[in-house]
């Protein structure tokens, strides 16, 4: 069997960007939804400016930490729990999801799946965000982070949710993770 190498993914333009937004691309479930929680932050570059065109991802399991089985998740029908979704930024470098509180898959501790693409990356930077309360001890990615710097995986509570910032590099970078190639 003829083994295929990936396409690397990159951010480098041009871009056509009329494909990437979609209607409800933030609501994971709708807005006032039993159980539904406010995910929302700010993207910064290394000067703390805000990057007004960065585009954010979550990836996350339901409430009962099950993976989402839908098949046609770009279109938001209000009843079914999408698993994704997609916002770009403001131009004060603002995002915001409507999701879940993701229930732990698996004896694991619970997280949101984070995507960032943004001018200026050669490629796209994943993270996590991990909620306050959720067996933070107990998860060996979070516990393999230096301790003055989990907190960059962390979402803090706040009026409108769960605040949860990206610093893209700088003082107070957030943690970026690197994923290995499958052999």
């Amino acid at each position: 069997m003829t083994k295929l190498t990936a396409t690397p993914g990159q951010t480098i333009g041009p871009f056509f960007g009329y494909a990437l937004p979609f209607d409800r691309g933030n609501e994971l479930v709708p807005p006032g939804s039993p159980g539904a929680i406010r995910l929302h932050g700010t993207v910064t570059d290394g000067a703390g400016a805000p990057v007004p065109d960065a585009l954010v991802e979550i990836w996350q399991a339901d409430a009962g930490g099950a993976a989402p089985t839908t098949s046609d998740s770009l279109r938001r029908d209000g009843c079914a729990f999408a698993g994704w979704g997609r916002a770009a930024t403001d131009a004060h470098g603002r995002y915001s999801f409507t999701t879940v509180k993701p229930g732990a898959p698996q004896q694991s501790t619970p997280f949101v799946a984070v995507t960032i693409f943004a001018r200026g990356l050669l490629n796209r930077l994943f993270t996590r965000a991990y909620l306050p309360g959720d067996q933070l001890h107990a998860d060996r990615l979070l516990n393999s982070v230096p301790v003055d710097r989990r907190h960059t995986l962390i979402a803090v509570p706040d009026e409108h949710g769960f605040r949860f910032d990206v610093r893209l590099q700088g003082a107070d970078e957030t943690i970026f993770l690197r994923y290995r190639e499958r052999p």
